[in-house]
């Protein structure tokens, strides 16, 4: 194996290891530490950026780090608002919100892949921007105690804007990729 070739895991390398963060990162939320877990949150989303700079700059995409990076965002910001609800920084609704997405994204993506016989599915901008909302609100959470003192009225924006957003991205996935998939259906059906 070549230079090279070793060079083009990294991505993949960074996207595990920020998969791997889950772990301490609840831990520290649940023990009351929460400046330990916000350092590993930045951390967290430093390498979510480091690993998409280096993929698309260097030319390093791989089919599995299509599916490694998203997969260890949605791990990661899951564990996190779990742990957040645990501690009652997180409203449980919200939990319910994140997770019912989440759900359907995956349930819609097994369809798809049922129904199109292929599953070549990106992120779409909403999602992209979902993901870094729910970033920032895990790190408002985490440095509200330590080292900020917000008013209410700002957590329940945040709370509004991950709500918002967590929605839009749900609904957007069905409509790019639920729709299509409906009229392949009907296709379908109608050759038969």
């Amino acid at each position: 194996m070549n230079v090279e070739s070793r060079w083009r895991r990294l991505p993949n390398a960074i996207s595990l290891l920020r998969a791997l963060l889950v772990i301490p990162l609840f831990l520290c939320v649940v023990s009351g530490r929460p400046r330990a877990a916000l350092a590993l949150a930045l951390v967290a989303a430093l390498s979510d950026g480091l690993d998409g700079f280096l993929a698309k700059r260097c030319g390093w995409t791989t089919t599995l780090g299509s599916l490694l990076d998203p997969a260890a965002d949605k791990l990661l910001l899951s564990g996190a608002f779990l742990a957040l609800t645990l501690v009652g920084l997180v409203p449980p609704w919200l939990l319910a919100l994140v997770f019912l997405r989440d759900l359907v994204i995956a349930t819609g993506a097994y369809a798809y892949r049922r129904i199109m016989g292929r599953l070549n599915v990106k992120p779409t901008r909403i999602s992209k921007l979902n993901t870094v909302v729910q970033f920032l609100f895990v790190a408002l959470l985490l440095a509200e105690g330590p080292y900020l003192h917000l008013a209410v009225w700002w957590v329940a924006f945040a709370t509004g804007a991950v709500t918002v957003s967590t929605v839009l991205s749900g609904i957007d996935y069905v409509w790019a990729y639920g729709w299509p998939a409906l009229g392949q259906l009907r296709d379908r059906a109608r050759s038969v």
